[in-house]
This record gives C-alpha cells, structure tokens and sequence, in this order.
C-alpha cells in the first residue's frame, strides 16, 4: 500500500439522531435478547445509521463522539453475517480446519482495546451457544498462548498489527480469505507509526478489487491526510457517515488556573475535598506518572499507574481493578485516551495538557459515556494558557478560567500571555499579597460528581 494524499468520493450522511429500535435496523432474534438482557433501549445514532449499510455488505467510513456505541455498531452486523452464514449450525471455524484462517478481521492500536473489544464480542455473542469464535492477539504477552488460540482458525480476530505479523510469520493465521476488514481508531494507529505494518497486513488480504471483495469498515476520531488517504487505497465506494450528536452533552468542562509548581498541591486539595469516588488523571510521560504518584502518596492519595512500560499483566490488573472501582486514582498516559469504557467514570483531570488538541476530546470523552454525569478538569498554569487556547479553538469551544479558593494563581497579564502565546514578565504589585480572589462557579456539578454512581 503506498500512502498519498487523495480524497475518497463518499456519499455523506449527516442526521445526527435516531428514533429507530434495534429491531428495525433488522438484527436477528439472538442479538435483540442479548441487547435486551443488556438493557440497550435504543441504537445510537452512529449505530443506527451504520447498521444496515454494514449489513447490506457496504463499504464504510465513519466518525462519531467518543462514547458513541462504536464497537456495537461494527461487532452485532458482523456477528449476524456470520451466524447466517453458517446456518446457526457449524462453526465458520471448523470449516476452516485444515488451515489457519480468519473471516472478520479488526485492528486496533493498543492492547486494551484489542481486549476490551473482543470481550464486547463475546458478550454480544451470548446466545450463539459458542459457535461463533473470537480471539484477540496483542504484544505484552506470550505468542505460544495466542498460537495456541488460533489453531483450526477462526471467526473473528482482534489484533494490533505488529503481533499479527508476527503471528503470520509463524504461520500461527492466515489472512488470504479475510470477508471483512475493521480499522478501529485508524488515525491513532497512523499516528503510532503503523503504516508499514498495515502495508504489510494488507498485502497479505484479498484485494478490493476481486469478485469476491473484502467488505471494509474504517473508524476514526479525526481525518487527517492519511486516513484520507487510507480510504482511497482500501474502500470502494463508501457510506460516509459522520454523526455529532445533537443531545445536550453530560459532561461538564472546567479549567483552572494555578501557579507555576503548584498543581499538585491542587491536585490533591480537590481529590480530597470533593471525595470521588474514582479519578483519571492524565500525563504526558511515563516518568510523570510514577512522579505524581510519588508525591500524592506524600499528601496521604494513593494513586496506581498506568503506562506503556508497563507490562502486560500488570497494565491488565491496573485496569480491571479501576474499572472496577478498586482502584480510586489512576495516573495514565494517552494509551489511556482511547477506546477505554470506564463505566460511570465520574471525574477526568488534564494534570498536563495534551501535546495533541484532538486528544483533549479523547481524554475528557472517558468520562460522561452513555448519558452519565461527568467532570473534565484541566489545570494550567502560566505557561499552558497559550496552548489552552489552541485546544479550545480546533475543538471549536471556549471555557471560563476559573480558580481554586485558597490556591489562587498570581494576577498575571493572561490576555497578553494568550496573545503573544509565550510566557511574559509578571506586572509589578502581582505577588501572592495582592491576589485577587474569586468565587467558584458551578458549584453543582462537584456535588454530582461526587456522588454519581
């Protein structure tokens, strides 16, 4: 696959509500019991509008708010495409018997993901009586095991690239009768640096071309050049479907101004004021986080850590104990931004700001999923407020600063700082003697964080 930058012709769908059940978009009787026991009342916009294109066999490009439902929308047609294909009787997978192959394939940029996805699946997959098989394979973990898996083939596979190729290589899969291809978070598997390795996934698969074609679903936050480009090597005449949602947002956004090398301290007054019940904390670095860590722990907050040096089991442990609330504070990197379904995750704090402004969405979106209450905060201090500014315009939105009572940030010139967009000298009279206090505003929202279950 070569990269270059041309445009895919796509027919765009704009609506950006449903009113439609599950029944309607014409699953099956399985999956409608499934999401019933679930209590899924009614599709998402996203899964409404993508559902019957994927089933019809169509080709598709879609973006939608994080929380969105995405992984039901690719997982249930798939699923039903695959039950009917074998007549809810014999496993696609016995079929393949005499050689390591996968139908469905869905790449994805972490191993969470790869995980948490698969699990999704089987869930979904409930009322099949275990005919249809799902493996997921990722790095972090021994190759044997997963080998050992993908034995006889089978239906489903989730997968981050460079532990397929190296699954491939050992002749563990074979991917020369793939029906359908996913491309989950297509742009942060780009932006990770893996576009040789899906030039080298795609290489092995049937082309788009041949009678028999691959059906391909792309999913992505954001359409940078690439993942434009991506569209036009790998899809033929695609569904665009691009879906804001129109409902008033659950979650509540906040920024707050702190001196320089007092975030901590504010960190730490907040966690313990406010008592919630779980906290996201976000990082730039994998030392940052062990540091935090550190000194919160000083401040009577412990605090676990997840990041990418971290291996596998314990990044597993780390995770399932959050999100089953066995963990109050965790301090991430942005492997965390991504694909994580925390459930009624209630508080997400920005203790640094995303290198990326698309990644600020990512971060706070871990929070007030599914119609749930939720609080992103952001602390910043003198040096930030520029950056600050570039996030809230490419995301197209504008927040009150805002101070902590008792860690009020010195009276600096914010207004030149914003427009100059690097640090300036503070004015005369502006130490901690002549701060100006104020008032916290949206006092509500603390109380309903706090207590959101």
């Amino acid at each position: 696959m070569s990269i270059t930058t041309i445009k895919a012709t796509t027919k765009v769908i704009t609506k950006a509500t449903s009113s439609v059940s599950f029944t309607e978009l014409g699953l099956i009787p399985p999956l409608l019991a499934r999401l019933a026991e679930l209590e899924y009342q009614l599709p998402t916009p996203i899964q409404a509008q993508a559902i019957p294109s994927v089933l019809a066999g169509r080709d598709l490009i879609a973006g939608a708010n994080t929380g969105s439902g995405k992984t039901a929308t690719f997982a249930l047609p798939l699923l039903q495409q695959l039950f009917q294909e074998q007549g809810a009787k014999k496993s696609l997978s016995s079929k393949n018997s005499k050689g390591n192959y996968v139908t469905e394939l869905i790449l994805v940029p972490t191993r969470e993901l790869a995980k948490q996805i698969a699990d999704s699946i089987k869930s979904y997959a409930a009322h099949f009586n275990g005919e249809i098989k799902t493996v997921a394979v990722f790095g972090g973990v021994s190759a044997n095991t997963q080998m050992l898996a993908l034995r006889g083939g089978t239906d489903i596979l989730v997968a981050t690239p460079g532990r397929l190729l190296d699954l491939i290589s050992s002749n563990a899969i074979k991917l020369d009768k793939v029906k359908t291809l996913v491309l989950d978070e297509a742009d942060r598997m780009l932006s990770l640096g893996f576009t040789d390795e899906l030039s080298a996934l795609l290489a092995l698969m049937p082309n788009k071309s041949v009678p028999k074609r691959r059906q391909t679903l792309l999913f992505s936050a954001t359409f940078p050049e690439q993942v434009q480009a991506l569209t036009q090597e790998l899809l033929n005449n695609p569904i665009e479907i691009q879906v804001q949602s129109s409902d008033a947002s659950t979650l509540v956004q906040r920024v707050f101004t702190v001196n320089k090398g007092e975030k901590t301290a504010v960190l730490a007054h907040l966690i313990k004021q406010h008592q919630w019940r779980q906290v996201l904390i976000f990082v730039n670095a994998k030392n940052h986080c062990e540091h935090l860590a550190e000194k919160l722990s000083k401040r009577g907050i412990t605090a676990e850590v997840f990041h990418g040096d971290k291996g596998q089991s314990e990044r597993s442990r780390v995770l399932e104990g959050f999100k089953a609330g066995d963990i109050e504070v965790l301090i991430a990197t942005d492997i965390a931004a991504r694909g994580l379904d925390i459930e009624k995750l209630p508080v997400v704090i920005n203790f640094n700001l995303p290198r990326s402004p698309s990644d600020y969405m990512h971060r706070i979106g871990r929070s007030g999923r599914a119609g749930e209450v939720g609080l992103a905060l952001s602390l910043i201090d003198h040096e930030d407020y520029h950056h600050f500014k570039v996030i809230e315009k490419k995301n197209k939105i504008r927040l009150e600063r805002e101070q902590v009572l008792g860690f009020e940030a010195d009276e600096v010139s914010s207004d030149s700082i914003l427009a100059v967009g690097k640090p300036v000298a503070k004015p005369e009279g502006s130490g901690k003697k002549k701060r100006k206090k104020k008032a916290s505003v949206n006092a509500d929202i603390w109380l309903r964080s706090s207590k959101s279950e």
